[in-house]
């Protein structure tokens, strides 16, 4: 019976020490044992028990209280240092009564054993095998995978408004060709070689299915393009991955999907692409005449490594002329872009300027371009874009582990005035550090985290669905094809350190979906200089208001047998296609 009498003692004890700090300040530990009360541990309250009177001096970097007023001020948290401490010594912390607390962040991010590594390296291998076998076994030739049912998923012809799944998918295969690095990444050169020999075997782009401009670059043209650069790319990375018999079939399939896409960029007033395009037919009759800043201004990469590789200019000049379009277009007191645009008029629909989704590879690919094809013009403008990123989207504190004041955050703000609209992040605004890049071990966490989840959460019968809802953990039985490209490639990235990739001595560079393409001199060439000569004099510019100090001066070669770029736009789809074949039959 003692230890009932020591039991119920304590539990009187705490109570009565809960019961005492509720009446006093609010606090108490959550705590009901059955009653119709709560008592809250509030450390937040306590916090304010040690604080000294704030300075009543505003700041401009408070971005939580003109979004929320002063109030909430007093309770916003802040980031700490590896250590625990806090970042003023002025302030007293909750965090000095817990003695060795302090230590608790450094002691959990500051290191990642090997052993783990390579544990969670085998994880992000086995989880990306269940799902491509999966699909492999369900699902090809079909597009996607629904892994929940165990079957394949093209696009949806009963439905031609359901933009979710036709602006993705056009019955080619989309999942196996989003793939084809992955393979190469993981090691499975064998795989990798069967895998090519299916695409070239089965795809074709001659194909009755409307789908989005942006997507079909990034998945497709850039799936098709990376592979081939790997087959053929004399350092061989990987390994021996070449096999007997190759042709250049994979960059004769590029080749014929961007002719294909060449459509969207006729008849717009600004040069910038219309959004959709059919495959067989070009633009849409009913086609809409807005499109998103990333959607139109993320093409350069792909379109130019494919002008580079084949020597026609082509491509990359109509996707050059879709940036230098926008950028013409931003905000003469801001420098920011909106997120829509009317591709007829150059008026901006969509007025908020952010990181996130519709804006977010437009900024990656000023970089990234600049990066492969050293034109100095894409590295000035990604300067002057970043800088008024930092003046007008970053609110916060100069530093996120030191400092005064709220953390750092990139908010959604008018492109105009540059007051904030709001403050939510999506997801796909973690593209922005990858930018600035950082060797912190914490980041190996986050990545073992995120596997842990999707393993957790996705993983269903025949792969990993896609999550409706993070908190109700709804599914849809859907595997979009960027899980096999990007999530798995980068999980396993992240804990194979001795991946050919880091170890190589070459450099590479990933697309905005995950392909992986060198970062070649031959790529900073432009072989088109001496296939399209021009008379002296010859030089005119595309006729367009709407570019008049950012246009492009363009060859207009009156004597020569080929087609300037600018008459092209203006000839039948099949007649620019055969006379470039022509042409360029000779160089593959």
């Amino acid at each position: 019976m003692q230890w009932r009498s020591l039991v119920i003692g304590l539990v009187v004890l705490r109570l009565s020490v809960s019961c005492v700090l509720w009446l006093a300040f609010g606090l108490g530990p959550n705590l009901s044992l059955g009653f119709n009360f709560h008592l809250n541990f509030n450390l937040h309250k306590l916090d304010l028990l040690f604080r000294e009177d704030k300075d009543t001096e505003s700041k401009d970097n408070s971005w939580s209280q003109r979004i929320h007023g002063p109030k909430y001020e007093e309770t916003a948290t802040t980031c700490a240092k590896a250590g625990g401490e806090q970042t003023s010594k002025k302030k007293k912390s909750y965090l000095r009564l817990f003695d060795g607390s302090k230590d608790e962040y450094a002691r959990r991010y500051s290191a990642f054993p090997d052993a783990l590594k390579s544990q969670m390296k085998e994880m992000a291998r086995e989880m990306f095998y269940f799902g491509y076998d999966n699909y492999m076994k369900y699902a090809f030739p079909e597009d996607e995978l629904n892994p929940i049912d165990c079957e394949g998923r093209g696009p949806d012809v009963l439905n031609p408004s359901n933009i979710n799944i036709n602006d993705v998918l056009g019955n080619y295969s989309l999942t196996l060709i989003d793939a084809l690095d992955t393979l190469l990444v993981l090691g499975n050169v064998s795989e990798f070689q069967r895998a090519v020999k299916l695409v070239i075997d089965t795809v074709s782009f001659d194909k009755d299915s409307t789908v989005q401009v942006f997507e079909a670059n990034i998945r497709i043209l850039g799936g098709l393009i990376s592979a081939h650069i790997l087959l053929t790319d004399p350092k061989q990375p990987f390994g021996p991955v070449s096999f007997e018999g190759y042709d250049n079939e994979l960059l004769h399939l590029a080749h014929d999907l961007a002719v294909r896409l060449l459509p969207a960029f006729e008849h717009t007033d600004t040069g910038i692409p219309y959004p959709r395009v059919n495959l067989k037919t070009g633009v849409p009759p009913d086609s809409i005449n807005e499109t998103c800043t990333a959607g139109a201004g993320s093409l350069l990469v792909e379109f130019g490594i494919l002008s580079r590789l084949i020597g026609d200019s082509t491509f990359e000049w109509v996707a050059r002329r879709a940036v230098r379009a926008l950028w013409s277009l931003r905000s003469n007191e801001t420098g920011l872009l909106g997120n829509v645009i009317n591709i007829q008029t150059g008026q901006w629909v969509g007025k908020q300027s952010g990181l996130g989704a519709g804006m977010d590879s437009f900024y990656e690919y000023l970089l990234k371009s600049y990066i492969l094809f050293g034109e100095k013009e894409d590295y000035q403008m990604f300067q002057a874009a970043y800088e008024s990123i930092q003046n007008h989207l970053r609110r916060g504190r100069d530093s996120c582990n030191e400092g005064e004041g709220d953390p750092p955050l990139y908010v959604n703000v008018n492109m105009y005035s540059g007051e904030i609209m709001n403050t939510w992040i999506d997801s796909l605004q973690a593209f922005f550090p990858g930018l600035q890049a950082t060797k912190n071990p914490f980041y190996l966490h986050v990545g073992m985290d995120i596997m842990q989840s999707l393993e957790q959460n996705t993983k269903v019968r025949c792969g990993y669905a896609t999550l409706h809802h993070v908190v109700e953990k709804s599914k849809e039985d859907r595997m979009e094809s960027f899980f096999l490209s990007e999530t798995c490639k980068y999980l396993y990235l992240l804990f194979d350190e001795d991946n050919p990739l880091h170890k190589s001595g070459h450099k590479y560079l990933f697309t905005t979906e995950g392909h992986i393409v060198p970062i070649d001199k031959r790529f900073r060439e432009k072989q088109w200089d001496d296939l399209f000569p021009c008379e002296e004099g010859a030089l005119a510019e595309p006729e367009s208001t709407h570019l008049s100090d950012n246009s492009l001066k363009v060859c207009f070669c009156q004597q020569c047998n080929r087609i300037p770029v600018e008459q092209r736009f203006a000839l039948p789809l099949k007649s620019v296609y055969m006379r470039q074949i022509d042409h360029m039959v000779g160089l593959f």
